[in-house]
């Protein structure tokens, strides 16, 4: 295998010990930082040029979130690292039971195109903070984003316990054939089963971050206009592709007759009368996605846009109206600027048709009545959920993201990815005196023994009578 002697280096190097200090995991957190900072530039030029991508939006979402996710974790990295202490009963009162914060070992992350910097940084800044070496497998499809993490990190991290693989499916079956500790991966529900049952062959634990149709339920007691503009900001950021966009709408006729000129003036604000010119939308990644993109536009009638070039991989911001559950854009996740409308006759009709759909990565509600947006998320099941806005809760170090379901399996973000890339190795240490405490439990056993072991292991049930 061509990664085995890299996967044994790097090995080598976590049994040593090397990556465990605190020291250590800080120095390397803030090379990352380091490598934001001096490389800004460079990675504004190369996620233009993989897709268009405004500078905006690249910094946003490719600088600042990782920095956020950085020093979140560099000003809470020692309280995260300490043992955790349980509770005893009453034999151990006078030992140490705890949780032990330990790193898996050689971890591999692999990457998706769409966001090419966020979605290596942030799962590799929990798995330096916890201690693990990493090989990290960029998308070759952002080939410019590739060509810098792969020349650019190691000038940043330690080489060894840090290695950058390129290439594409060919050379991603062959570096899982390798033995990981943990496997992270984010892309497709297709591509995330093949990594689970690779995963599998070694029984290494795996977080898959997949993707999926988002539902948005508009109600018909809303504001019009922000709906429509958060949105069009949330379903065409990044040309639609965006794992956590609003998929499609669901709303009441009546509903889609107001959205339609408050989305028509939303794009307009946002991106002028020819998206096409505007520096703020950006492209498709390659030839392949975008024509799978521009297939979908059969669907419904287009009310808004539908707009495309292929010499330029564009396709406008395009709102389609009337579509049926059977459309084509209604069978796969859209991962491109089309926002279809599928109408509903009412809120409990819109949760019976999300609910008979696969679990999402998000549910979206939006309502002036607070009821109907907890009835939403109280009677539906998704990764994450977000009331009144899109994308939003992805931005928040505090909540957990991760998917369910067909959207995927563990969570990160902040503290919780620090918890992801950790084994919380339970610890029981005893006192080697005080053997009087242990003899109820040994032979020849006695009713007396039962209970004396009953009455200091046992958990008894709170009372729940409640006084008026």
């Amino acid at each position: 295998n061509p990664y085995a002697g890299l996967v044994s280096h790097l090995r080598a190097s976590w049994l040593s010990g090397k990556t465990r200090p605190m020291e250590y995991r800080i120095a390397q957190l803030e090379a990352l930082g380091r490598f934001l900072d001096e490389k800004k530039q460079e990675i504004l030029e190369a996620t233009d040029l993989d897709m268009g991508k405004p500078s905006f939006e690249a910094y946003f979402t490719e600088i600042l979130l990782c920095k956020n996710e950085l020093n979140n974790t560099l000003n809470n990295l020692s309280t995260w690292m300490k043992d955790e202490h349980v509770d005893k009963n009453l034999v151990m009162q006078l030992d140490s039971a705890f949780i032990r914060k330990e790193p898996y070992g050689v971890v591999l992350i692999i990457a998706p195109w769409n966001y090419p910097i966020h979605l290596v940084l942030v799962p590799l800044t929990g798995a330096i903070a916890a201690g693990n070496c990493v090989v990290i497998k960029p998308s070759e499809i952002a080939k410019n984003t590739e060509r810098l993490l792969a020349e650019m990190l190691s000038c940043y991290l330690d080489n060894d316990c840090f290695a950058v693989v390129t290439g594409g499916v060919q050379e991603s079956t062959r570096l899982l054939e390798n033995k990981f500790d943990y496997i992270f991966f984010t892309g497709s529900p297709s591509v995330g089963r093949i990594v689970m049952t690779a995963a599998a062959k070694h029984l290494t634990p795996v977080t898959l971050e997949l993707g999926g149709k988002n539902p948005c339920y508009v109600s018909d007691t809303c504001d019009v206009v922000n709906v429509a503009r958060r949105v069009v900001w949330g379903r065409f950021v990044n040309a639609g592709q965006t794992c956590i966009a609003p998929d499609y709408l669901l709303c009441t006729l009546e509903m889609q007759e107001k959205l339609m000129p408050a989305l028509r003036e939303a794009i307009t604000e946002f991106f002028g009368s020819n998206p096409q010119e505007s520096p703020d939308f950006g492209r498709i990644v390659g030839d392949k996605q975008f024509r799978r993109v521009r297939a979908l536009l059969c669907s419904g009638r287009v009310a808004i846009g539908g707009q495309t070039d292929e010499a330029e991989r564009y396709i406008a911001p395009t709102v389609l109206a009337d579509v049926q559950p059977s459309d084509p854009a209604m069978q796969e996740e859209i991962f491109g600027p089309i926002l279809p409308i599928v109408v509903v006759a009412n809120m409990d009709e819109a949760i019976d048709f999300i609910n008979a759909r696969p679990e999402p990565l998000v549910i979206y509600a939006f309502s002036c009545d607070s009821k109907v947006v907890n009835q939403v998320l109280e009677r539906t099941s998704s990764g994450g959920f977000c009331g009144n806005d899109t994308l939003m809760h992805a931005t928040l170090t505090s909540l957990p993201f991760g998917g369910i379901g067909n959207s995927g399996l563990g969570k990160y973000h902040g503290k919780f990815t620090f918890d992801t890339f950790s084994h919380h190795r339970g610890c029981l240490h005893r006192n080697m005196g005080l053997e009087t405490l242990n003899a109820p439990r040994y032979p020849p056993y006695t009713q007396q023994k039962l209970g004396l072991v009953t009455a200091t292991f046992e958990v008894k049930r709170r009372s729940t009578c409640t006084l008026l």
